[in-house]
């Protein structure tokens, strides 16, 4: 049975009632006028508040995988997104009997796609309990090979040595440090056990001195719910001082056909239904009507805001893209070394 997405209603956005979201509203951009390290120190904050605010919006307009792609020329954004899953399925051979672990699985897209394609089994960890209720819905078909954890993946309550692999498709972005959320997947890695994943990066065009390329970063974090935004490097450095072995690391963006940047669709260029909502007139009229809403009462107060900062975060990751400042998909496979004897 399919599940359509859950459009932002008058009721509730993220299963907040008209009263929470406003609170959640001030509270979150509030911590955006902070420094990075209040960030860090109320990331859980951060991500749940983002999250709440933001998974129907980014289900109806995105749909279930919540990521980006390198686009092929020709090839629809659908399509590349199944791709640049099964991308990281092969890299880690992943295949019916292995256990995986899903990193920040957001509404269970990418593992309900990865679950059918290759049959392993997957648990997935999300801080958010709004998106693990949609997580579940839209598993519902397999259920037998998909697990739920509501918890914080910088303490995985799970033991040592549990996991085949473990895949992470852009959500340790959200990690307050880096080092330390490697360090517990290395932990419920078994010995020998791979993790693949796509990290937002800063790239080496990034000049901090530069006025417009800071402004870039500040919109990103803010329009994503992010801390902090890692440099490639940092990312790399980060796994070998978990303790892992960096098989291979690149930034996939590169691998964009020119015509069809992975920024795309957030230029509202696919003319589709779903793309409609992307493009200026459809921004323009989605404003106008939540604007309309709240003033009759039909939509919850802060909809619109909602809307106007997300709007905002994609306008800033199309200029981090379009100028290089800014990668989605830093890819690295890293390996757990097999025990020595002693």
């Amino acid at each position: 049975m399919s599940h359509r997405a859950k459009r932002p209603s008058r009721r509730s956005i993220g299963d907040l009632d008209a009263e929470e979201l406003k609170s959640v509203v001030d509270d979150y951009t509030g911590l955006f006028d902070g420094s990075a390290e209040q960030r860090k120190d109320r990331y859980h904050t951060v991500v749940d508040h983002y999250y709440n605010l933001a998974t129907d919006f980014y289900e109806f307009g995105w749909g279930r995988s919540f990521h980006f792609a390198p686009r092929r020329r020709g090839e629809s954004l659908n399509a590349s997104l199944l791709r640049h899953e099964h991308f990281l399925a092969e890299r880690l051979s992943m295949r019916a009997g292995m256990k995986v672990l899903d990193v920040g699985c957001g509404v269970g897209g990418p593992m309900a796609n990865l679950a059918r394609h290759t049959g392993a089994s997957f648990v997935g960890i999300n801080l958010n309990a709004y998106q693990i209720q949609r997580a579940q819905e839209h598993t519902r078909d397999i259920r037998s090979l998909c697990r739920f954890i509501h918890g914080d993946f910088m303490n995985i309550p799970e033991g040592d040595d549990q996991f085949d692999a473990a895949i992470n498709i852009e959500a340790t972005a959200h990690a307050p440090d880096k080092t330390a959320v490697f360090r517990e997947i290395f932990r419920v890695l078994r010995p020998g056990g791979e993790f693949a994943g796509y990290e937002w990066c800063l790239t080496d065009s990034f000049d901090p001195a530069d006025a417009d390329h800071v402004r870039i970063k500040g919109s990103i974090m803010k329009g994503n719910g992010l801390p902090d935004i890692a440099h490639t490097s940092e990312v790399r450095d980060a796994l070998c001082a978990a303790g892992f072995e960096v098989v291979e690391a690149r930034d996939l963006a590169t691998d964009s056909d020119p015509e069809t940047p992975w920024y795309r669709p957030l230029q509202g260029r696919d003319l589709s239904l779903r793309g409609l909502p992307r493009t200026p007139a459809g921004r323009a009229l989605t404003n106008l009507a939540l604007n309309v809403g709240e003033k009759l009462r039909i939509v919850p107060e802060g909809a619109r805001e909602i809307s106007s900062a997300l709007n905002e975060g994609a306008d800033a990751l199309v200029d981090g893209g379009a100028s290089g400042v800014f990668t989605p998909m830093f890819y690295y496979l890293a390996r757990k070394p097999l025990r020595t004897e002693d």
